[in-house]
């Protein structure tokens, strides 16, 4: 039988306590203290009021997201830009320690960890599921890590099967066993032959995660820890199992009826989401993250030059300007130059990060409400192009 064609993301709906959107599935020196943050009317570059002004309308927009917090690092300064409330029953401001889901942008967490233990002779690129997941479905068998990492596995995504979804509608706050997420599609073949193409899934980076605890016998919680979080030097960020959210946290809202936006922020558990989209962090933290991962600091110059073989491939949602898909990470070339990061949604967020090749300067870019190309593709076009202004004003600062 001939492979079945990738399926799209899908964007699927429970009753919304009326309706909640939901995909299923994301320098390592302190930063220096930010400065004020930039607001309409306050002295400044002509061209931060016009970022200031673009995040303040996309804000005030009817179905726009109730808040921005963009934070921008040249290396000598961190300039934050912010619009709307991070909470809508206090108005209060969105800051930069503020909790927030950080969506698909965890699968580069998961990059960092594999990559990681590839630099250290752990494991290998060319290491199959065969060998180190053996209970995995041997028709899988011959998918790579290189190709889970590159999204050309060929998987098929655990977050579209009908019995995932069918489960979290009926709770979204059902506590999954995170380990066994691929179990929803263990009896559905590959959907095209590895390394034939590409294919974005939330799958993969499951099989990432799991395929580093075999060969650690490490929970991949801990070695988040060990291999990210510490070296990076990351103080907020963590990957829980439940639906909770420390304090303070950006609330993240369902705006699909833009007179009765409703808080979502705890509504999904994270089990469910796991290596690929579970991670809490704040735009602090993330700022530090995109540093190091874009820069290679957490690896050598051998690991380095693998994961930036680009193919043709977008992140979900796509980033600002023409997308590039390398090991765990994303090349964006906009107008103005390239940075590398990745992108990602999740019911009331939606993330950008991305920094210069050297990690010198960066950009973290978050909503409090969820756009993608499914549910709202003029809206995501409306947000990259003022992502790729962000980006400009980035690589223009840093000359």
């Amino acid at each position: 039988m001939s492979p079945r064609p990738a399926r799209p993301p899908r964007t699927f709906r429970r009753p919304r306590r009326r309706t909640v959107v939901v995909v299923a599935a994301t320098a390592l020196a302190v930063l220096a203290p930010v400065t004020a943050g930039t607001a309409a009317g306050t002295a400044g570059p002509a061209n931060d009021r016009t970022l200031q002004r673009q995040i303040e309308q996309f804000v005030r927009a009817p179905g726009g997201p109730p808040a921005i917090i963009a934070v921008l690092r040249d290396g000598k300064q961190t300039r934050v830009f912010r619009a709307g409330a991070a909470d809508l029953a206090t108005g209060r401001p969105p800051h930069v320690d503020d909790h927030m889901r950080i969506a698909s942008t965890a699968k580069a967490f998961s990059g960092a960890v594999a990559l990681s233990l590839v630099d250290r002779g752990a494991l290998r690129l060319d290491d199959t599921l065969r060998k180190r997941l053996p209970r995995l479905p041997d028709a899988w068998g011959q998918v790579t890590l290189r190709q889970l990492l590159q999204h050309t596995s060929g998987l098929p995504d655990y977050s579209q099967s009908p019995a995932f979804m069918a489960e979290l509608a009926a709770d979204p706050r059902h506590h999954f066993d995170s380990r066994h997420l691929l179990d929803y599609v263990a009896d559905e073949p590959l959907l095209f032959a590895p390394g034939s193409r590409y294919a974005y899934s939330n799958s993969d980076n499951i099989a990432v995660a799991l395929m580093a605890e075999a060969v650690t016998g490490t929970p991949y919680e801990q070695l988040l820890r060990r291999l990210v979080y510490r070296p990076l030097g990351l103080r907020d960020t963590s990957l829980p199992q439940g639906y909770r959210m420390p304090e303070p946290y950006l609330h993240g809202y369902d705006v699909s009826d833009p007179t009765a936006a409703e808080d979502v922020s705890e509504l999904v558990s994270a089990s469910g989401a796991w290596a690929s989209g579970g991670i809490v962090s704040t735009p602090l933290d993330m700022t530090r993250f995109i540093r190091g991962y874009a820069s290679g600091a957490l690896y050598g110059k051998r690991v380095v030059r693998e994961q930036r073989r680009w193919i043709a491939g977008a992140s979900v949602p796509a980033g600002p300007g023409r997308n590039a898909a390398g090991l765990a990470i994303f090349r964006y070339t906009t107008r103005c130059g390239v940075v590398l990061g990745h992108t990602g949604n999740f019911p009331g967020y939606t993330q950008l990060v991305a920094a210069t090749p050297d990690g010198r300067r960066s950009l973290t870019f978050s909503l409090t409400s969820q756009i993608n190309g499914v549910g709202d593709p003029a809206r995501l076009e409306r947000l990259r192009a003022i992502q790729e202004n962000f980006v400009c004003a980035l690589l223009r600062d840093g000359r």
